[in-house]
């Protein structure tokens, strides 16, 4: 009888521990929703972006990726975003999506740019890149090398 208390107790303690390394790793990891105003900006490819992506600038975390869709008329893929209502973006903002690492993980980075007048609720970002596929230039970079052993015998 008294094995089964301590283990008991001990299945107790383990599962406090565990509930609160889970509410210290939420509350620190910034996984929170961004509640603020919607933008969208189209790309050629969007790469593995998903919803609930990061939109950072410069590291930082201004936002969350809310929507992404295929625009019907020009085959280009649309992503909507959820902006903090603090950050005001210039018009003349750039998007891009870059890699967190290299085993994967999207993230969307705007770059502001120089205008006055800011992006509207429901606007668009007019600059954007597509991010860049490494299996591509891997690709590009082994061919390359076989042009050159070939050129060179």
């Amino acid at each position: 009888m008294k094995r089964s208390v301590i283990e008991t107790v001990l299945g107790a303690v383990v599962l406090f521990v565990a509930g609160f390394f889970l509410v210290f790793s939420y509350n620190t990891a910034n996984v929170k929703s961004v509640k603020g105003y919607e933008i969208s900006a189209d790309f050629s490819g969007i790469g593995g972006l998903a919803v609930g992506d990061d939109v950072q600038i410069s590291g930082v975390k201004i936002g969350s990726v809310t929507g992404v869709t295929l625009d019907a008329e020009t085959y280009l893929a649309k992503v909507t975003m959820s902006i903090d209502p603090d950050v005001m973006l210039p018009e003349d903002t750039a998007a891009l999506i870059s890699s967190e690492s290299l085993l994967g993980g999207r993230y969307l980075a705007l770059e502001p740019g120089a205008a006055e007048d800011p992006i509207p609720p429901g606007g668009r970002v007019p600059y954007t890149q597509a991010p860049q596929n490494l299996e591509q230039l891997l690709g590009q970079f082994i061919f390359s090398m076989q042009n050159d052993d070939d050129a060179s015998q």
